[in-house]
């Protein structure tokens, strides 16, 4: 699990372009949206299509979004049980 958040993790800064952020500076609990991380409702969509690109799965439902991108844990959660994370 721990590799599969550090991948997340990864993928959120290249993807958002988050240069002033640092792979290993993305907590596991901490708010991706908001106070936190800060990402705002682009970074949403551009998260959701590298997510799925990268990992095959699919985020369709407006309240399914909100509960896996919670935070590292919620969105590492719902790609493990999806079981699509490829290593």
């Amino acid at each position: 699990m721990e590799e599969l958040r550090d991948r997340i993790r990864k993928l959120i800064v290249e993807k958002l372009r988050l240069e002033n952020v640092k792979p290993e500076e993305i907590q596991d609990e901490m708010p991706l949206f908001g106070e936190g991380l800060g990402l705002d409702s682009i970074d949403a969509l551009e998260l959701v299509v590298a997510l799925e690109k990268e990992f095959g799965i699919k985020i369709t439902d407006e309240e399914v979004g909100v509960k896996v991108f919670q935070n590292l844990n919620a969105l590492a959660a719902f790609i493990q049980e999806k079981g699509e994370a490829a290593p």
